[in-house]
């Protein structure tokens, strides 16, 4: 193709470029907004329950046989699990970043199928849950009140049944949980000594319930063959029981002198909670709490206004007395820090502007790099969404490192053309055409270098190749699209705007910057002269760069990921193996009360009896605490938190110290005691404000 093919098709040029602006708009509209590209490998979570068993024959009975069926499942990079006192049974399979997760799920249940042969009947009647953990969190909503009668139990209970199921009908919504979840249920508490009297076990109380407790066919009346009968009726009777009176009269033996032995005869039967091992609530209140993941994919800026405008419909049927509140909201650090990019996005925009004009000093020269910037930046959101990639920090990041780059064929094109213009004094048109014969070439060649310094990233494999391809891909179509402007619309608007220098001088200010960018030029040929007259010193400091380049990379402090603000942060609480509930409650609300002693501190939301890590537990507690907006803080960010825990650690340390020394110098046994007693109080305080500073910095 001709260089002056596009310069005599101005009209056809022009179009072309609004093609890709056009492209490029749809493109930003439709693109997901997410924080970072999806990095995190998929990951299937298994749940079993096997009731009344400890740890250990959970262990042996339950994750010996699903982890041998397990092992080896193609993609799966490693499998963690956990076992529980209380009869809880936990697995997480990690696959690699490249599975799908879909099918992933599908082979983990079909192994599992496999393994129900080997396990206790108990727990497949139970039921083994295979579901897949969605990476991104996006917010926290919790159901709360402060009237009495709605304890946690009956906000966790009311959540499941009025609440879950229109979340989960949200578009983006991946999963809804219901964290420390309790549910109503019938509790039988059984009376050992009097099932020994009457000679009875557990096992005939299991059977009778099952007996009497069920839904049955109870057939049809009038059904054919019989004749004489105009009318079919099916016959309706009673199955599952649902009040504590009907579960007390469910007989357990009719004995052969008439009498019945009942089951309130030998237990005592109430509606309570479903299981006591796990606990929720918000700022030392109760409170059910429920987490909402998103999909793999999904816009997590629209997802999250749709879960909002759900929550609104779902609040105006709410009892008088419960209300809710959103005290996690991904969406908000995500949005603060999209609203950050867009502004050093727009900076540097000016600035390359700025830069341009002074270096051309003409508005003329300067409106064709303005236009070609935005066009390059604009279309690459086109390819963007035809690649699957999202809006996140990193493209954007990708974007704004472009601008520096997109911009450089433009100002070739213009300077030039516009050198030629006024050296060899021919028109705009003619000067175009022949500065675009020798351009065209190196124009190519700019844009497949710089591709080929970018593309490679690309096809890293792992972690690291999922997080910086769309940064890599990103850069790479805005140069190739920059090329094409370069080579298309930059011609054309050269021919038309570009007009040669008049005969006048140029005023002060050009005048000076002339004057220092030609000291500049001329300082840096003295020094490249001495560079060349002493070549050997030359490479030995370039050789002494590369290695304090290379001491640097070893010295400075390296993380996969920056630390960030983001606004919350986890801690979690580790008590003996066989702590009960009680206790960990009397801990957790220990930490709560201090953290939210905090003046940055504004939620804290507790699941009492449960860790992300092994799953339900008695001994385990995890702690969200959540700051308030970064403008109403009166700290920098968590460090400042830190330093607040490490000052009190460290002036209860000094109490420890001062308690000791005053103890050796004690002889009165009283005296001794009673400071022996201080110790231990002190003691207690400073280990747990050690816990609570390993707790913040996890």
């Amino acid at each position: 193709m001709k260089a002056d093919f596009f310069i005599d098709r101005p009209v056809f040029s022009t179009v072309l470029s609004i093609i890709i602006v056009i492209v490029g708009f749809i493109g930003l509209a439709l693109l997901p907004v997410d924080q970072y590209p999806q990095i995190v490998p998929p990951v299937v979570r298994i749940s079993a329950s096997y009731p009344g068993a400890d740890a250990q024959t959970v262990t042996q009975a339950v994750a010996t046989p699903i982890e041998q069926e397990l092992n080896g499942t193609p993609g799966m990079i490693y499998m963690e699990s956990s076992s529980s006192n209380s009869g809880g049974f936990s697995a997480t399979v990690t696959f690699d970043i490249s599975t799908d997760p879909d099918l992933a799920a599908v082979d983990i249940q079909n192994r599992l199928k496999k393994a129900e042969a080997r396990l206790p009947a108990e727990v497949v009647q139970n039921g083994i849950s295979v579901e897949k953990q969605a990476a991104s969190k996006l917010m926290t909503i919790t159901l709360l009140s402060s009237d009495p009668k709605f304890d946690e139990i009956y906000l966790s209970n009311y959540a499941t049944l009025n609440v879950l199921d229109m979340l989960r009908r949200v578009p983006g919504v991946g999963s809804v949980s219901n964290v420390g979840s309790r549910y109503y249920a019938m509790q039988i508490w059984v009376m050992p000594d009097k099932l020994a009297d009457l000679g009875l076990t557990v096992k005939d109380l299991q059977t009778a319930l099952k007996d009497q407790n069920r839904e049955s066919a109870a057939g049809v009346l009038g059904q054919a063959p019989m004749n004489g009968i105009d009318v079919t009726i099916p016959i309706t009777a009673q199955g599952r029981l649902s009040s504590v009176s009907e579960f007390e009269d469910i007989v357990v033996r009719a004995n052969p002198d008439g009498s019945i032995i009942r089951l309130k005869d030998v237990a005592r039967i109430s509606l309570e909670a479903s299981s006591y091992n796990t606990e929720s609530g918000i700022n030392g209140g109760n409170a059910a709490v429920l987490n909402i993941n998103m999909l793999p994919g999904a816009n997590a800026m629209e997802v999250a206004a749709l879960v909002k405008a759900a929550m609104e419909e779902i609040s105006h049927n709410f009892p008088e007395g419960i209300s809710y509140e959103i005290p996690f909201d991904m969406t908000t650090y995500i949005s603060e820090s999209i609203h950050h990019v867009y502004q050093t996005l727009f900076e540097a925009l000016l600035l390359v502007i700025l830069v341009v004009f002074l270096s051309l000093q003409s508005w003329r020269a300067t409106i064709i790099p303005i236009v070609a910037v935005p066009i390059s930046l604009i279309g690459t959101f086109g390819v963007m969404l035809v690649f699957g990639f999202s809006l996140n920090m990193l493209t954007l990041l990708g974007l704004i490192l472009a601008i520096g780059i997109v911009v450089d064929d433009a100002i070739v094109v213009v300077e030039n053309v516009d050198r030629i213009m006024n050296e060899e004094h021919l028109s705009p048109y003619e000067a175009t055409k022949k500065a675009m014969s020798n351009l065209s070439g190196a124009l190519i060649a700019m844009s497949l270098v710089l591709c080929a310094v970018f593309v490679p990233v690309s096809f890293l494999s792992g972690i690291t190749g999922q997080l910086y391809r769309q940064f890599t891909i990103t850069i790479a179509v805005s140069v190739v699209i920059s090329t094409v402007v370069a080579l298309t619309l930059s011609p054309v608007m050269c021919a038309l705007f570009l007009r040669p220098e008049g005969e006048g001088k140029k005023n002060r200010f050009f005048r000076r910057i002339n004057l220092s960018l030609a000291t500049g030029n001329k300082f840096y040929g003295r020094m490249i002269q001495g560079a060349l007259k002493h070549s050997r010193r030359m490479f030995a400091a370039f050789g002494i760069v590369l290695i304090g380049i290379w001491l640097m990379n070893r010295l400075v402090p390296q993380s996969f990921m920056p630390q960030e603000d983001q606004g919350y942060f986890t801690v979690e609480l580790e008590l003996p193996e066989g702590a009960t509930i009680e206790r960990t409650r009397e801990v957790t609300d220990r930490a709560m009360k201090f953290l939210m002693a905090d003046p940055d501190v504004e939620y804290v939301l507790n699941v009492t009896g449960s860790s992300p890590r092994v799953g339900t537990n008695q001994a385990r507690s995890q702690l969200t605490v959540i700051l308030k907006p970064w403008g109403d803080r009166d700290s920098d960010g968590l460090s400042e938190v830190m330093q607040r825990v490490r000052a009190e650690m460290l002036g209860v340390r000094r109490e420890l110290e001062q308690a000791y020394n005053e103890f050796d110098n004690i002889t009165d046994p009283l005296l001794m005691e009673a400071c022996i007693y201080e110790i231990n109080a002190l003691r207690a305080k400073y280990n747990c404000a050690v816990h609570d500073l390993k707790n913040l910095t996890q």
